[in-house]
C-alpha cells in the first residue's frame, strides 16, 4: 500500500435476484500498474433452467466516516448542498426511507454507466488517509454497467453491477423520482461468464483521481475513434453562418438565444419556439459576438463583423443602475435580472464572462468605448470585493448589494481582472484567486451556471481554468499554474472518454454520434454539451506552459467531437445549415436516450466558432 492509505478493503461478489446456490462464483485478483489490482469474477450457472440475475462486485472500506464520493460527471461529495433549490441525487447519512428518497436524499446510490463521463467510483474517508476507487468497462456482454456506493456505520462500500441498476430511485432531470432501473442478464443452463473490475489505490490528496482518469482515458479512448464531419475551417464557416442567419436579429441588434429546427410551426417561420431573449454572456451575447468578430477579421467578412459589433453595442448601451452590465434582455420587457431566485439579482459568472470577452473584443477592434465599459464593470465589482477576496456570486441590479457570497461563480471576474493589466485590478484578481483556491483544492467548484443554483457543474471547471491561467499569464507564478492545472483536471472529470452505444433507429445511432470528448453538463443537467470549447485557448496554453500535451489532446478531441452535428446543409438531421443544438441525450434524462434537442442555441454555435478560431490560431 502507498503511504497513508486506508487499510486494504475487503473484496466481495454476489449474485442478485436469483438463488445463489444455482451459481458458482470465484474471485481472482492480480496486481498491475503499481497501485491497481484487477478483480476477475467468474460465474457459472449450474441450474437446469434459464435464470435472470445480475452480478455485483464490491469493496468494503472500514473506518470510513464522512466519506467523500466521486462518480465523474454525476456525483461529487454530498453532491447537492442542502440549500440548493433544485432537486437531484444527494448523499445524506442515514437517509433510507421512502420520504427521503422522494427528496433525492439517500445514503446509497447506484447509477447506470452512460450517466458517467468515466465509468469509475471513488471514495476518500474523512480521516485524511488514502482512498479507493473501482472502475469497469461501461458496457459488457451483460449490457450497461452500473456504478454505486453506500456509506453506513463507518463503512463505505463501492460497487459495480452487471448489468446496470439504479437505486433507490432514478433521476430524470426534474424533481420527480422515477422507478429504479433493474436490469438482469438471462443466464442459460451451464453458461459461463467473467466480469473484470479494477481496484485503484489512491493517495490522501483527492486530486489523485486525475491520475486514474488519465489511465482510463488511455484504456478506453482507443475504442472510440474521433470522427468529425467537417474540418475546422469549415466548421467555423458553418457556425458563423448559423449565428448570422438564425440567431442575429438587427432589430434591435441581438443574438436570439434559440432558434427552432422546425421553421414551419404555426406557419410563423418558427417564431413561436424561438426564444426572443439575450443574456449579455453565457448562453448568448458578448462572448459569441466576439467569436463572430474573430471570424470576420480572419475571413474578411464585413457583414458578419458589423452584426457582431451591433450586438456588443446593444449590450453595452445601457448599464444597470448598479453600474454593471444587465443580465438578460427580453423583447417584451427589455433588460432585467439574471435567472436566479434572488429578486433583481445579476449573476457574477454571466457578468464576468461578458466583461472578459468585451475586453477582448475591444482589443481586437480598437474600440475604446468598449474597453472603458469593461473597465467600469471591473471597478464596480472590485469596490464590492470582500476583505477575504470573495467577489460575490449574485449582485443587486439597482443597489449593487451582494445578495449571495456562496459558491465559486465569482471566479468569472478573475480572468477579466487579471487580463486587464492594471495593478489595482490585478491585485484584486490575486486576492480572489487565493480565496477561491479552496474550492479547487476541495474538488468542489460549484455555482457557475444561472440555471442550476449551486450545483457542481462542468462550467465551474472552465471558469476556474480561465481564471487561474489568466493569473499565471499576468504574473508567471507557479501557484496559479498549479491551480489552473487542477481546475482543468476538474473540468475533465465531466468529459467522456468512451463512446456511448445508442439503440438502432435513434437519431444519434443513425448518425453514428461519438461521445468521446463531450462533456456532461452537470450533476443536475445530465446531458452532453459543448461549452468546454470556451476554454480551448486556455487548455492549449496550459499544455504549453506545463509541457503536458495531455491537455492539448483533450482540447482537440472536444473540438473534433463537436464538429459532428453542425448542420452542413438545409435539412441535415432535420436542421438548417449552420444550426447547432445544445443537448445530446446520452442517457435517460430529460428525453429518451439517443435523441437530440431540436433547437439551435446561440451559445452552441458561438462556442464552436470560438473553439475553431482558437485552434486555427495555432501554428500548423
Amino acid at each position: 500500500m502507498t503511504s497513508g492509505a486506508s487499510p486494504a478493503p475487503r473484496v466481495r461478489a454476489a449474485i442478485l435476484d436469483a438463488d445463489p446456490e444455482a451459481f458458482d462464483l470465484r474471485i481472482d485478483t492480480s496486481a498491475h500498474d503499481g497501485a491497481d489490482t484487477t478483480v476477475t469474477v467468474s460465474v457459472v450457472h449450474r441450474g437446469a433452467e434459464p435464470c435472470e440475475a445480475a452480478v455485483r462486485v464490491w469493496i468494503e472500506i472500514d473506518d470510513a466516516d464522512d466519506p467523500w464520493w466521486m462518480i465523474p460527471g454525476v456525483f461529487y461529495g454530498e453532491n447537492r448542498l442542502e440549500g440548493n433549490d433544485r432537486l437531484y441525487p444527494r448523499f445524506v447519512p442515514g437517509a433510507s426511507t421512502a420520504a427521503d428518497h422522494a427528496r433525492f436524499d439517500s445514503d446509497e446510490w447506484h447509477f447506470r454507466s452512460d450517466r458517467t463521463a468515466v465509468p469509475a467510483v471513488f471514495c476518500w474517508p474523512a480521516s485524511g488517509r488514502g482512498g479507493w476507487a473501482l472502475s469497469a468497462a461501461p458496457e459488457t456482454g451483460f449490457g450497461l454497467t452500473g456504478l454505486g456506493f453506500a456509506g453506513r456505520s463507518g463503512t463505505a462500500v463501492l460497487a459495480v453491477t452487471f448489468p446496470a441498476r439504479e437505486h433507490p430511485v432514478t433521476y430524470y432531470g426534474d424533481g420527480d423520482p422515477r422507478e429504479p432501473l433493474v436490469e438482469r442478464h438471462r443466464f442459460a443452463p451451464g453458461e459461463q461468464a467473467t466480469v473484470d473490475v479494477t481496484l485503484h489505490e489512491l493517495s490522501a490528496d483527492r486530486h489523485d483521481y486525475a491520475r486514474v482518469l488519465r489511465s482510463l482515458h488511455a484504456r478506453l479512448s482507443g475504442d472510440a475513434p474521433l470522427r468529425p464531419w467537417v474540418g475546422i475551417a469549415e466548421a467555423a464557416e458553418l457556425a458563423a453562418e448559423g449565428l448570422l442567419r438564425w440567431h442575429y436579429d438587427p432589430d434591435p441588434g441581438i443574438l436570439r438565444e434559440t432558434a427552432g429546427f422546425d421553421r414551419e410551426i404555426s406557419g410563423q417561420d418558427g417564431k413561436p419556439v424561438d426564444r426572443q431573449a439575450m443574456h449579455v454572456g453565457w448562453v448568448s451575447g458578448i462572448p459569441w459576438a466576439y467569436a463572430m468578430l474573430r471570424h470576420s477579421v480572419r475571413v474578411d467578412d464585413a457583414a458578419l463583423g458589423e452584426a457582431a459589433a451591433r450586438v456588443i453595442d446593444f449590450c453595452t448601451a445601457e448599464l444597470s443602475p448598479s453600474g454593471t452590465l444587465w443580465g438578460v434582455w427580453y423583447r417584451e420587457s427589455g433588460w432585467t435580472q439574471s435567472w436566479t431566485h434572488h429578486r433583481r439579482g445579476l449573476h457574477s459568472r454571466t457578468l464576468g464572462e461578458a466583461t472578459q470577452f468585451l475586453a477582448r473584443a475591444a482589443q481586437l477592434k480598437g474600440r475604446e468605448d468598449w474597453a472603458a465599459t469593461a473597465r467600469a464593470n471591473l471597478d464596480v465589482v472590485v469596490a464590492r470585493q470582500r476583505a477575504d477576496g470573495n467577489l460575490g456570486s449574485i449582485h443587486h441590479a439597482e443597489t449593487g448589494e451582494v445578495l449571495s457570497w456562496s459558491g465559486s461563480a465569482g471566479l468569472a471576474w478573475v480572468a477579466a481582472l487579471a487580463d486587464d493589466g492594471d495593478p489595482v485590478r490585478l491585485a484584486a484578481a490575486e486576492r480572489a484567486g487565493r480565496y477561491y483556491a479552496r474550492f479547487v483544492h476541495d474538488e468542489y467548484l460549484h455555482g457557475a451556471p444561472e440555471d442550476v443554483d449551486l450545483a457542481v457543474t462542468s462550467e465551474d471547471g472552465y471558469v476556474a481554468l480561465m481564471a487561474y491561467l489568466a493569473l499565471h499569464r499576468a504574473t508567471g507564478s507557479a501557484e496559479w499554474l498549479d491551480l489552473a492545472r487542477r481546475a482543468a483536471d476538474f473540468a475533465l472529470t465531466f468529459r467522456y472518454v468512451y463512446d456511448v452505444t445508442f439503440a438502432p433507429g435513434t437519431l444519434l445511432a443513425m448518425y453514428d454520434f461519438g461521445t468521446r470528448g463531450a462533456d456532461q453538463a452537470s450533476a443536475s443537467n445530465q446531458h452532453l454539451h459543448a461549452y468546454g470549447l470556451i476554454c480551448t485557448r486556455e487548455m492549449l496554453e496550459l499544455a504549453e506552459a506545463t509541457g503536458d500535451m495531455h491537455y492539448r489532446e483533450r482540447a482537440l478531441e472536444t473540438l473534433a467531437c463537436f464538429r459532428q452535428f453542425v448542420a452542413r446543409f438545409d435539412g441535415d438531421f432535420n436542421a438548417y445549415r449552420g444550426m447547432v443544438t445544445e443537448r445530446y441525450y446520452q442517457t435517460e434524462c430529460f428525453q429518451p436516450k439517443g435523441m437530440l434537442l431540436t433547437l439551435s442555441h446561440a451559445w452552441s454555435a458561438g462556442v464552436l466558432l470560438l473553439g475553431c478560431e482558437d485552434a486555427l490560431a495555432l501554428p500548423a
